[in-house]
């Protein structure tokens, strides 16, 4: 089981992009990928949306969260959410232990 947390940041005149972009520039994804527990970390840009940012966070476990929630470097982030002026909308999801069914896999071209 992991946890995976879709992260929506929306902003105006590109903002969330620019902060996607700042994350990745300075270094500060590539720390949370090196925490113990993430799994990934990933942003991605809806195609319907320019103003948005999805981020798809995925960890181990809650412990793992609650241990990245509690680095200095959540600091950091909250200044260049802040920076950027961005909004967040959060979904949260629970892996399925037995991955994709057989009725599902047949429509997965690999």
């Amino acid at each position: 089981m992991s946890i995976v947390m879709n992260l929506y940041y929306t902003g105006e005149g590109g903002a969330a992009r620019r902060f996607a972009e700042e994350m990745e520039r300075s270094g500060t994804a590539d720390l949370i990928r090196a925490e113990e527990g993430n799994q990934r970390y990933a942003y991605f840009y809806p195609a319907d949306d320019p103003e948005t940012v999805l981020l798809i966070d995925i960890w181990r476990d809650q412990r793992a969260i609650d241990l990245h929630h509690a680095s200095p470097m959540m600091d950091d982030i909250a200044r260049l959410r802040e920076k950027y002026g961005l909004h967040m909308r959060a979904e949260r999801y629970v892996t399925d232990p037995a991955g994709i069914p057989e009725a599902d896999a047949e429509f997965i071209r690999k």
